[in-house]
């Protein structure tokens, strides 16, 4: 299934893409239908709820069935249990220490000098501790937004960039979950854009604390367009994964990239604890994911594609307050 959250006469409702159109599987249930209510619910109802939808995909009744040209994809999870960006892909975290390393070398006379002197003091080298194991940092959870919509950039900044990235939602409860075990433990597959105000989270990272307002503010985590289940999506680490901008591809990578799996934060992350069923696990940025690694940045009116193989296309406009009005 390809799970969907969308706006239809000022509700939020569940529903399924259906071919062109979206099932409203409310709509399509006959009598009370809590299971139906929101994303939330029927992840949280279980496995008979989740064969109950299939059931009803399987029969698309027409009457249940919208328009895409009539209602508003929502993120298919407006408000996730909870969010952690992993670092599960690291290819990415070496461009972006080079990167950093050649900005502060372009302060020096000799910056060529001054660049191999930065990479020769292990300064912005990765740390051994993100082979070792999956590390994240929490997300604000509240801070969600959908495909379609704009990204409005906050006032303090002026370098605007994506992060092209994917995640997995927790559907049952995980504690104390071998490895082997931990596939059963995921509802489905969504992208992810970890939205980034460059010029705030630099000096931040500096301070040992994480991002912080560099990737916190409204609508900075682009989650979407829908959550497919696992029997629709293939092999979940062979999906091809681009970043286009304005119509020109930027990037282009491979799930099967990654250096960790969901799996392995799964059992790590249940040890002696309760993953809940509604959390949200980013995989960390694609190899040439993001503006920064590739010398580049946004601009307002910019249009942002992010494709997953097998899920869709996260696309969001980003603009400045008052600028751009649809």
């Amino acid at each position: 299934m390809k799970l969907v959250t969308f706006a239809d006469r000022n509700q939020h409702r569940l529903g399924a893409l259906v071919g062109d159109g979206v099932l409203d599987l409310a709509a399509a249930a006959s009598g009370s239908a809590p299971a139906f209510a929101s994303m939330v619910a029927l992840i949280e109802a279980g496995p008979d709820a989740w064969d109950a939808a299939r059931a009803l995909v399987a029969e698309a009744d027409r009457k249940a069935m919208r328009s895409q040209t009539e209602v508003s994809l929502l993120a298919p999870l407006p408000r996730p249990t909870r969010l952690r960006d992993c670092s599960l892909m690291l290819e990415h975290m070496d461009v972006v220490l080079m990167q950093m390393a050649r900005r502060a070398a372009a302060e020096e006379n000799d910056s060529d000098a001054a660049y191999e002197r930065l990479m020769a003091s292990g300064k912005y080298s990765l740390n051994p501790t993100f082979k070792k194991q999956c590390v994240y940092y929490n997300a604000d959870h509240t801070s969600v937004s959908g495909t379609g919509v704009d990204i409005v950039w906050p006032s303090y900044s002026d370098y605007i960039d994506f992060e092209l990235e994917w995640a997995c939602v927790i559907g049952r409860p995980a504690h104390d979950v071998g490895r082997e075990r931990a596939a059963d433990h995921i509802f489905g597959y969504t992208i992810l854009n970890d939205w980034s105000a460059r010029d705030v989270q630099m000096p931040l990272m500096y301070t040992m604390n994480g991002p912080g307002e560099g990737k916190d503010f409204p609508g900075s985590w682009g989650l979407g367009p829908c959550i497919v289940t696992p029997d629709e999506i293939g092999d979940p680490y062979d999906l091809v994964m681009t970043a286009t901008i304005n119509g020109e591809q930027w990037t282009r990578g491979n799930t099967g990239s990654m250096y960790h799996r969901f799996e392995d934060a799964i059992a790590q992350f249940s040890r002696e604890k309760t993953i809940l069923p509604g959390e949200v696990l980013g995989s960390g940025t694609v190899l040439g994911g993001c503006g920064f690694e590739l010398g580049r940045s946004l601009s307002p009116g910019d249009v942002v594609e992010l494709e997953v193989q097998n899920i869709g296309i996260l696309r969001n406009r980003v603009v400045r307050a008052g600028q751009f009005a649809a």
